[in-house]
């Protein structure tokens, strides 16, 4: 009798599971479909007006593609509109292009009121154009460029109220002889929208020359524009460059009160899609919008004009603004010439041509209009045989040093003049909890000062010492760099200075910043220096400080206080300061400098005239430190990085090559026998070694390319390159299983302890790759039928005894009524079943949460209590700062 009605429960809570499980499977194929460009031409005429695909009540998506076209001939623009569809407003929040750069030369996204044509597409290159009245720019694509995506509580106004009710694709075809094969076009892009009003709503400002002329055979030519903004504040959050074949560069900026701010600056070149603006910047009334696009005429024999087809030439720079919903704008434009006078003091960095990598440019022949030979005299890739011979994996050299070096905690390394190491450490002296009270002032002066060499040049082959000096002179030492005099560039935290120190071995103070064993947060004070970089061509230097300051500083090569500045991101809301700048290196190339910016997992690089921001780099392999960064000019630039102990040991401690343009991890790196304790430092060589300098274990791994590895390797130990070959495409195509947290439960970090938490690590992963994946249709409701069945027949038994033993069993039911049933099982009875309370008494678990791990902070000790390694962590409050790490 009572089985009856826990049956019918049970069945219905099975089929709803299965209904759904049904209807999982098309949203996740339909959300798959939008990220793929369509292959079969019908289908995507069958899209083209497809009804909006609502994901909630609020957010919808909405594919745009063109019909299946053919353009009639090379340089085509067609159009075809698409109404908005909703009478409601609705906020665009994402853009994704659905296009190749093999046959679309590019698009964009108009929005209007009254569209040339509702019915079909047209050719709107001829006076007909895109709409009948104001047509704002909403988005703009080229060059195989990635989605664009908005920051959050930010979107594009549609609808009743926004004065655009259509959508206008245009469509610029370069080459017809992509078509070929006969082909039909759909290509498009697919909107992801909200009705949910936006606070801040974007637009686009688009800067645009219509006037320049290119002469033949002249190396540079300028377009500039410029215009004074009068209207309410904006704020640049992401812009894009476009020119074609003959563009080298294409610079933004804001200009206050004379001052030049930097908006950005790209290669044309390369992808043109939307990229963070370089700084949380405003643009208010007064201001004026400059942009200069950098030419060559260089390969072409006749005058290059302004126009629409591939062999004229653009001048474009958009920015994508957002302002207060109150004020908004959708699109505004510049189209002025800017003067020779105002244009006088635009940054140097804007006639400085941004290198563009043969890869890149094998992916981008732009149409056919350009030769190779061209190309290759326009961008300089002679080189591409070096590049594409690049060797990123990287291996210990295990008999490096081939004898002991007897170092205290490295702290820091560099590279003198001649390429050979140079070994900052701390002789007898170690980072304890003892070292600083509570105001970073350093309480062991009466210690002295370390009575050892504290700096070492070594020979970065053999690894013995050439040179020693840095006797009774520091107490604590930090970071090192050398200029190009050879000289050296510390920090000591203890003695809060920066010193420029002779290489001569007579260990004399050239240049002395910052007043000894005195912190502070003026100019002229330090508040524990971490790192020092050099200017290679102004002497200019810039120092990080550090662990209780959160800035960068920058002197001129005599000791000139120029100008500081602190953390950069590219949404003005989400600006989190920096939590130990530990670590400093420059970029020759490129003019600027990066920071590894400890405590919260990232990499910032800056240009170094301005302190403008350019990029963060933010990986989830960091595990939320990185504490050292260097740089090399290999390939299109790489990074070199190590990380630090995450929370919880999430993360292992490992090197990363880092591609510096696209910001991919390209290989990492470890150990082969001694594990990183505490990696603080790290150099690359130009043969493409790589030192690191670990304070923990008190000593300096070498790593070499595995190229060059296997050459030094003695013949028995041949490495077999068919083994070599498929873990480097695992290591590609499948991430790194990181130890989960929970896996570190009640755990110590304890040296002694590594092993155990390994070995667990190593289970977790097995379990991982044991569990099967789950088939989709009728596979999963078998599975779930079998597992039922059992359960059924349990809970059965056990309402079934309950019922006929009522006076031990606390239930009180009407026999027709299940949800008195389920309720009172469900209910706090003494005798219910609780399978949480079952399985946590059975397997020893409790609900007193995880133990807190002792975990190694500052160069000896801290408390990560706060510390997140999570990759969001930009969007959540700031950890208050540690005292001594």
């Amino acid at each position: 009798m009572m089985r009856v009605p826990v049956f019918c429960v049970m069945g219905l809570a099975f089929i709803c599971h299965s209904h759904c499980l049904g209807i999982q499977n098309p949203l996740y194929g339909f959300k798959r479909s939008q990220e793929n460009v369509l292959p079969d031409p019908s289908d995507c005429v069958s899209r083209t007006r497809q009804q909006p695909v609502l994901t909630n009540p609020h957010n919808f998506s909405l594919d745009i593609r063109m019909p299946g076209v053919v353009p009639a001939g090379s340089d085509t623009y067609l159009c075809m509109a698409f109404p908005v569809p909703t009478s409601r407003d609705s906020y665009i929040v994402d853009f994704i292009p659905h296009a190749s750069m093999d046959t679309v030369h590019h698009m964009l996204l108009f929005g209007c009121q009254t569209p040339v044509s509702t019915t079909s597409y047209w050719d709107c290159g001829s006076v007909q154009g895109t709409c009948e009245d104001e047509a704002s720019i909403m988005y703009a694509w080229a060059r195989n460029a990635p989605p664009t995506k908005l920051p959050k509580d930010v979107g594009f106004k549609v609808g009743r109220n926004s004065g655009t009710s259509y959508f206008v694709l245009q469509i610029h075809y370069g080459d017809v002889t992509a078509f070929r094969d006969h082909h039909r076009d759909c290509s498009g892009l697919t909107l992801r929208m909200t009705s949910k009003p936006q606070p801040f709503i974007a637009g686009i400002y688009l800067l645009m020359s219509v006037d320049t002329v290119i002469l033949p055979g002249k190396k540079v030519t300028n377009a500039d524009i410029a215009c004074d903004y009068t209207s309410y504040p904006i704020y640049p959050f992401a812009f894009r460059t476009h020119t074609h074949h003959l563009g080298k560069v294409v610079s933004g900026y804001r200009i206050r009160d004379g001052k030049w701010s930097m908006i950005g600056r790209q290669s044309p070149q390369l992808p043109q899609a939307f990229y963070p603006a370089n700084k949380e910047l405003n643009v208010k009334n007064g201001d004026t919008i400059a942009a200069r696009c950098m030419f060559t005429g260089e390969g072409r024999t006749s005058k290059t004009y302004i126009g629409g087809t591939s062999a004229d030439e653009m001048c474009n720079f958009y920015i994508m603004y957002y302002m207060d919903s109150k004020h908004a704008i959708p699109y505004m434009n510049c189209m002025e010439t800017g003067s020779n006078e105002l244009f006088q003091d635009i940054p140097a960095e804007a006639n400085v041509p941004i290198a563009v990598s043969p890869g890149h440019m094998n992916s981008m022949t732009h149409m056919g209009h350009t030769t190779d030979q061209q190309l290759n005299r326009l961008l300089n890739t002679n080189n591409a045989e070096k590049v594409l011979d690049q060797d990123y994996h990287l291996e210990q050299v295990s008999v490096w040093p081939q004898s002991s070096l007897q170092l205290g905690q490295v702290s820091g390394l560099a590279l003198d003049a001649d390429s050979n190491l140079v070994i900052f450490h701390r002789g007898d002296h170690h980072w304890g909890a003892e070292s600083f009270n509570s105001q970073a002032r350093y309480q062991q002066m009466f210690l002295g000062p370390i009575q050892q060499s504290t700096i070492l040049v070594v020979d970065p082959v053999k690894g013995n010492i050439l040179k020693a000096s840095g006797r009774n002179m520091f107490y604590l030492p930090h970071g090192i760099t050398t200029d190009k005099e050879n000289n050296y560039w510390v920090t000591d935290v203890a003695l809060h200075q920066v010193l420029k120190v002779s290489s001569d071995g007579k260990d004399r103070i050239l240049l002395t910043l910052g007043e000894a064993f005195t912190p502070g947060s003026d100019n002229s004070h330090f508040c524990q220096p971490t790192d020092v970089a050099v200017d290679t061509e102004t002497g200019d230097i810039f120092v990080s400080d550090g662990y209780c300051n959160a800035r960068i500083l920058k002197f001129s090569a005599d000791g000139k206080y120029l100008t500081e500045w602190g953390a950069g991101s590219s949404d003005r809301r989400r600006r989190i300061p920096f939590l130990i700048p530990h670590s400093l290196v420059f970029l020759p190339g490129r003019q600027e400098v990066c920071v590894a910016d400890r405590e919260n997992g990232r990499i910032q690089c800056f240009i170094a005239a301005t302190g403008e921001f350019v990029k963060e780099i933010k990986k989830e392999e960091f595990g939320g430190e990185v504490f050292a960064v260097t740089f090399s000019p290999a390939g299109d630039g790489l990074i070199f990085a190590v990380n630090g102990d995450s929370p919880y040991r999430s993360a292992p401690l490992k090197g990363f090559v880092i591609d510096y343009s696209t910001k991919d991890i390209l290989e990492t790196f470890s150990p082969e026998k001694k594990d990183f304790k505490m990696p603080h430092d790290i150099v690359a060589t130009r043969d493409g070694s790589v030192f690191v300098g670990d304070a923990g274990n008190k000593s300096v791994f070498k790593f070499t390319s595995e190229k060059l590895h296997r050459s030094v390797k003695k013949a028995g130990i041949e490495v077999q390159e068919l083994e070599e070959m498929e873990t480097i495409v695992q290591t590609k195509v499948r991430p790194e299983h990181n130890m989960t947290k929970t896996a570190a439960i009640q755990e110590k970090q304890i040296v002694a302890e590594q092993p155990q938490l390994q070995e667990e690590a190593e289970k977790e992963k097995n379990k991982s790759a044991a569990r099967p994946n789950r088939e989709q249709g009728v596979l999963p409701a078998i599975i779930t039928t079998l597992l039922l069945i059992p359960l059924l027949l349990v809970i059965s038994i056990g309402v079934f005894i309950c019922w006929w033993k009522n006076n031990q069993c606390d239930v009180k039911t009407e026999p027709t009524t299940v949800g008195g049933i389920l309720g009172k099982i469900r209910g706090k009875t003494v005798g219910s079943l609780n399978l949480g309370n079952f399985f946590a008494t059975h397997k020893g678990y409790s609900r007193q949460g995880f133990d807190q791990l002792s975990t190694e902070g500052s160069d000896q000790e801290r408390n990560d209590e706060d510390s997140s390694d999570s990759e969001n962590e930009e969007y959540s409050a700031l950890p208050p700062p540690q005292s001594s790490s």
